[in-house]
């Protein structure tokens, strides 16, 4: 679980947050025992306003990690899988973090945005091109050229948004997604996620039976390889290791 914690600024994230939070995904990404992570907002007005803007203002650094805003939208080779449990507002760069997670669940009163052209900027998280990615173009570009804001649900029936919870019920809607998620064995998850991405890079025509041997590889070497047929056969829940 991963909470933005600065309501007093609609969870606007500084420099020092960002830093935080890529150290927290290098730590998530690394440990075997951790395998879905969900990201939400504190309190019940904002999932996140974007960058600080008052904090850059004030003379002080606006520049990203490496990994990006939230630690999250520059992060190409996470292959665990992100729920983004939307609580409100997700305007700027908080937009582009939950575009980056695999999974969005949004309180029915969200809001999103990419308001940058407004203010004279642009978004340059990620967030154009996800965007267009995951929703029809002209749809998309309706978003990014005039930076209106798009509701709950609007959302899901653009399709960037897969449940629109009751107010105050997306993070428990998005546990449930990740219990969904955690019936399934951590190496498959992973290994289908990141054929899933490559397809994003790469025509279906092109993606090498090399990279499709060495995902076989790494699920014939966990211990979960075996499980899941043997609790098949045993009318059983299988009990994952992970590893």
């Amino acid at each position: 679980m991963v909470t933005l914690n600065r309501p007093e600024c609609l969870n606007a994230l500084h420099r020092p947050a960002n830093l935080e939070l890529s150290n927290l995904f290098d730590d998530f990404a690394r440990d075997p025992d951790l395998w879905v992570a969900i990201i939400t907002g504190k309190g019940d007005k904002a999932f996140s306003a974007g960058a600080d803007l008052k904090y850059i203002a004030a003379g002080n650094s606006g520049l990203l990690p490496p990994r990006g805003f939230a630690g999250l939208t520059n992060r190409l080779d996470l292959m665990k899988p992100v729920i983004a449990a939307v609580n409100g507002l997700a305007m700027g760069g908080g937009f582009e973090c939950a575009l980056a997670c695999d999974l969005i669940i949004a309180d029915e009163r969200a809001t999103f945005a990419l308001p940058e052209p407004k203010v004279g900027l642009a978004a340059l998280g990620g967030g154009l091109q996800r965007l267009v990615q995951q929703i029809p173009l002209k749809e998309a570009m309706s978003i990014v050229l005039t930076g209106r804001k798009v509701s709950a649900q609007e959302g899901k029936a653009l399709g960037f948004v897969n449940q629109i919870s009751l107010p105050g019920q997306a993070l428990k809607e998005a546990r449930r997604w990740a219990g969904l998620i955690l019936e399934c064995a951590p190496i498959a998850v992973e290994v289908s996620k990141e054929l899933a991405m490559k397809q994003l890079v790469e025509p279906l025509s092109q993606i090498s039976s090399e990279a499709t041997g060495t995902c076989i590889e790494r699920l014939r070497a966990s211990s979960d390889y075996l499980e899941g047929p043997k609790a098949f056969s045993e009318k059983r829940k299988p009990v994952w290791k992970g590893r």
